[in-house]
């Protein structure tokens, strides 16, 4: 389990193409302080299970499907990626909850500044929503934000001084692919809120 703030900004080394897979190399040197091979990271949001590694660069195998639904597939050596080990037991909960659990990779549409803060306006999947609410809370590219805005299309959220200088949102610009979790409670709500059957 994951909380949505970034512990730090990796840097993309390296990306080897396998048979059915690549393999993701980053630089990290906070990160790889803290953890050990098998264990648990977000990058960009995406839970990612760390292979061996030695140093301050981390290691990690993306599937298929992890590709398919995630910005993970568009990466390029040196581009930042936002990091975040797991909550642990004791730890201080800042965000809300995040699975590290993708549910789509969609488009930035604009990123403007407003005096200090930024608003990040970004698309909405009609499939999904229904789990964005005016003051809820969503993971973009693994950072918790406050929606601020819903509109029929997208929504939108305002971005601090510290979260842009802070993640690797510093880099966002309109056309760039983020990935969006959707709020765990809402997805719980609708599963137990009883169906309702077709009028007619």
């Amino acid at each position: 389990m994951f909380t949505g703030l970034v512990e730090e900004v990796g840097a993309v080394t390296s990306i080897r193409e396998r048979e059915r897979s690549k393999q993701l190399q980053i630089v990290a040197p906070r990160t790889a302080k803290k953890i050990r091979t098998g264990d648990s990271v977000a990058v960009n949001g995406c839970c990612l299970t760390l292979s061996p590694h030695r140093d301050d660069r981390l290691t990690f195998d993306l599937l298929g499907e992890t590709l398919d639904r995630t910005n993970l597939k568009m990466l390029r050596r040196g581009s930042g990626v936002n990091l975040e080990c797991p909550l642990p037991a004791d730890g201080r909960f800042g965000g809300h909850f995040v699975q590290g659990h993708v549910d789509c990779a969609s488009r930035i549409i604009s990123f403007e500044q407003s005096k200090g803060d930024h608003r990040l306006e970004v698309e909405l999947p009609a499939e999904f929503a229904r789990y964005v609410a005016r003051k809820g809370s969503i993971a973009i590219d693994g950072i918790s934000l406050t929606v601020a805005e819903v509109l029929p299309q997208s929504f939108a959220v305002w971005i601090i001084p510290h979260t842009k200088r802070h993640t690797n949102l510093g880099r966002a610009k309109a056309g760039r692919l983020v990935n969006l979790e959707f709020d765990i409670l809402a997805k719980y709500v609708e599963r137990m809120l009883p169906r309702r059957a077709p009028r007619g």
